[in-house]
Order: C-alpha cells, then sequence, then structure tokens
C-alpha cells in the first residue's frame, strides 16, 4: 500500500494511484509542445515548455524566466532587488513579553543559517537571492525547513516555484505542497509531500490563499513579450548589418525557374556577416528597391526607452538606479531621497512577507524574532551619519538617547570599557554635588 503522502502526491498532482500501477515504474506521459515531446512532469506553469503550448497575446509569445532575463531591463530590476536582499544581515532579537523591549541574540543557531548557510549547498545570500528572484519572476518564493529529528531547524532548501504544486488541505485549514523531483521526467516516487509547517512560502502581490499571482503571466505578459519581441527585432537587424530588406525587380517577365536561380544566386554570393558588404552587380535591367523603413522610422529606440521605464515601474525601482538617466541625475541629493525611497517602498514590502514567514514557521512565539537589517541601505552619507550619532550620543549638552558603545556598534567598531554610560554627556563632566552651606 502506499503510503497517506504518496496518496496525497497523487492526488495533488492529479493522477490515478491504482493497486495494479505500484507494482511496475511508471511510464512518462509525453505531450506534443511545438516540434518535440516534453514529459507532462516538466511542463510546469512559466516554463519554456509551457509557453509552446499557451498562447500569448497576439503574436507575440508568453515570456518564460529565460525569455524574461534576456531583457536587460527586467534582468536589471530582478538583479538589484534581489541581490539587495541577499546583502541585508538578518537579525535575531530576544522580545521580552512585559514591556516589548527587544535585546539582540548573536548566539542562536539560526544567525548561522540565515546569515552564512542554508544547507551545504545553498549559501545563505544565494539562497535569499534565488527566493526574491523567484518571487519576482513567478509571483512565490519556496524554501523547504529541514528539520531534526528532535524539531529543531537543520536549514533551508530554497525550491523552485515551477517544481511546487499547492494545494488546499480537504477540510480548507491549511495547505499542503507537493514538491516535484530536480531532474525532470521522473515519475516513480517523484514528489516529496511537505505540509505547511514546513515550507516557506512567501506570496507575492495577489495572494489568493494558495499563490501569488506571477508576473510573468500579468505585469510583464503584454510588457514584457513586447520588450522581447523588440529586442529581438533589433537583433536581427544588426546581424543582418542594419540592411533594409529590399526588392529586385525588372520589366521582363522572369519564369519561376529563372527566379529561384536569381534567388539561389543571391543567397550563394552575399549570405552570411562575410558577405554582407559585398557589391551586388545587377544586370538585364534589374534593379534594387528597399522596401523597410529604418530603425529612426520605426521609433524601436524610443519605444526600448518607453519599455524600460514601464518595466522599471512594474518591479517599482527608480529608473536611474537600473542605469535609465534620461530625466534624471545620477548625482545628488533628489537621487539619494530617490534611493531610500526605493528602500522604505520596494524592499520593505518583500522584506515585511519574508519577516511575517519566518517568524510564524520557524519560531512559532513572539518570544524570539528575526528582522533585515536595512540600516546600512538608508544611511546616508558619512557626514550626515556621524552627525546623527554626535546628537544620539549628547552634543553641547543635549540629553543623550544612546550611549557610546550603542553608537560604536551602529559603526561596527568594539566596546569601549567606558562606554556605556547613559545619561552622561561624554562632552562635560558629571556634575558635582555642591557641599552643604
Amino acid at each position: 500500500m502506499n503510503s497517506w503522502r504518496e496518496r496525497l502526491a497523487g492526488w495533488i498532482a492529479g493522477r490515478e494511484a491504482t493497486e495494479p500501477m505500484l507494482d511496475k515504474a511508471a511510464e512518462p506521459v509525453f505531450a506534443q509542445a511545438g516540434d518535440k515531446q516534453v514529459p507532462l512532469s516538466t511542463i510546469t506553469r512559466d516554463s519554456s515548455s509551457w509557453a509552446d503550448l499557451v498562447e500569448g497575446i497576439g503574436k507575440l509569445p508568453a515570456p518564460t524566466e529565460r525569455t524574461a532575463l534576456s531583457v536587460s531591463a527586467i534582468h536589471a530590476c530582478v538583479n538589484l532587488i534581489a541581490g539587495a536582499v541577499s546583502a541585508l544581515p538578518v537579525n535575531i532579537y530576544r522580545v521580552d513579553a512585559e514591556n516589548g523591549e527587544r535585546d539582540r541574540i548573536h548566539n542562536d543557531a539560526l544567525h548561522w543559517v540565515f546569515n552564512e548557510q542554508m544547507t551545504p549547498r545553498w549559501a545563505a545570500a544565494s539562497g535569499w537571492e534565488f527566493m526574491v528572484q523567484s518571487l519576482l519572476l513567478h509571483g512565490d518564493g519556496f524554501a523547504i525547513i529541514n528539520r531534526k529529528p528532535g524539531g529543531g531547524i537543520d536549514g533551508l532548501t530554497p525550491i523552485h516555484p515551477q517544481r511546487v504544486t499547492v494545494a488546499v488541505w480537504p477540510d480548507g485549514s491549511r495547505l499542503v505542497y507537493a514538491v516535484s523531483p530536480e531532474i525532470p521526467g521522473q515519475t516513480k516516487g517523484d514528489f516529496q509531500v511537505v505540509d505547511q509547517d514546513d515550507m516557506l512560502h512567501v506570496p507575492g502581490f495577489g495572494f489568493n490563499g494558495i499563490r501569488g499571482l506571477s508576473p510573468l503571466r500579468y505585469a510583464l505578459r503584454l510588457t514584457g513579450a513586447s520588450a522581447i519581441a523588440a529586442q529581438e527585432f533589433s537583433a536581427n537587424f544588426f546581424a543582418n548589418s542594419a540592411r533594409p530588406d529590399y526588392a529586385i525587380s525588372t520589366d521582363k517577365n522572369l519564369n519561376e525557374q529563372q527566379k529561384q536561380d536569381l534567388r539561389d544566386e543571391i543567397d550563394r554570393l552575399h549570405q552570411g556577416m562575410a558577405n554582407s558588404h559585398r557589391p551586388m552587380l545587377l544586370q538585364g535591367g534589374l534593379q534594387f528597391k528597399a522596401i523597410t523603413m529604418s530603425m529612426k522610422d520605426l521609433e524601436i529606440i524610443a519605444q526600448r526607452q518607453f519599455q524600460t521605464e514601464e518595466i522599471a515601474r512594474i518591479y517599482g525601482v527608480p529608473p536611474f538606479m537600473i542605469g535609465h538617466n534620461e530625466k534624471t541625475t545620477s548625482w545628488g541629493s533628489g537621487v539619494e531621497a530617490m534611493a531610500i525611497g526605493f528602500v522604505r517602498f520596494t524592499l520593505r514590502q518583500h522584506l515585511v512577507k519574508f519577516e511575517t514567514e519566518i517568524n510564524r514557521k520557524l519560531f512559532r512565539t513572539a518570544s524570539r524574532v528575526a528582522e533585515f537589517d536595512t540600516s546600512d541601505l538608508e544611511r546616508a552619507d558619512m557626514k550626515s551619519l556621524f552627525e546623527s550619532l554626535r546628537i544620539a550620543v549628547g552634543r553641547a549638552g543635549e540629553p543623550q538617547i544612546m550611549s557610546q558603545n550603542e553608537a560604536r556598534q551602529v559603526l561596527r567598531l568594539k566596546r569601549h570599557q567606558n562606554g556605556n554610560n547613559l545619561g552622561v554627556n561624554p562632552g562635560k563632566s558629571p556634575a558635582q554635588p555642591q557641599e552643604p552651606a
């Protein structure tokens, strides 16, 4: 008999788990995808095979992860956000249940998982980057929580969204996940069933209780597809040595064999980059006529600039941060404010989802919480940083709100033996008690 997990995996995958089939290896089922046969287990949403089967918009093919990342603006936005999140340290705090005060924990076992190594295969930075990339392209980020026999956390294993099928428990109270193997095409024992308590599931915008909306299928469906088409057109245009399409005309009547001979001769002498600039010798009344508009007439450059702004808008990225400086300067306080706004209004919405999922799945109580530290990204220049710290530790007789050691910790400096005094202005000597008269 199959275990309940195997039966549940079959139910999630929509397969029939009949008893006679259990004694022999299941044969993979193939489907026709374009001009090739693809195992059904490899046809997952947003994959290249999925794009072959699902109709795009008009003549534009639906974008996939591979084709979308070939567009420089999409690649830059995803790389910027995912890279920024992966560079942030994850701090763990102990929370006092009575007054809500928090103390940072430096020796927690999960600190290594969050900041150094998720598993032997995954460095922590690479794992966070992969999950954010999955979120930005497919609408969900997944990682299996590896638990020890005693219940402790052994690590996190990031999973590609195309490998995950999400289903609702029959009573509607919980989610359950079927994870397909890393090697496509396996059909025997291929699904791993994971309960929601053992899966970090960070959804993107539009979460409906099961999955988030995939940007590849929604926000990027038209913009991304048109950007891919414009990019391919430009590549083909320049691969053809920027030569327009042309027609050869004559006043004479040519039979089909003569037409074919003329085409073959032109291909033989002028096909390929090496022959692209060879002059064409026309005789017998043949005339050359260009029939394609130029890149300028087609406004390809303007179209691609607009698409860059459109893609930056979809991801909430200031255009200057992905190298689009047409309408903004790369320097100055305005750009600095936009960079801080990027942290607050773009990164923060993703970080909050990661933090809440981590805290409810890994800690389960409010006594410990994890938090991404964005202070490095939100800091201004060093002069402003030092000025704010001087004010915080008490400048020119002003009241202190930080001790010197707390300020030194912000700068990642070693603690000073006399730096814990709070309430004593470092620039003044403590007031001496007056002698009684």
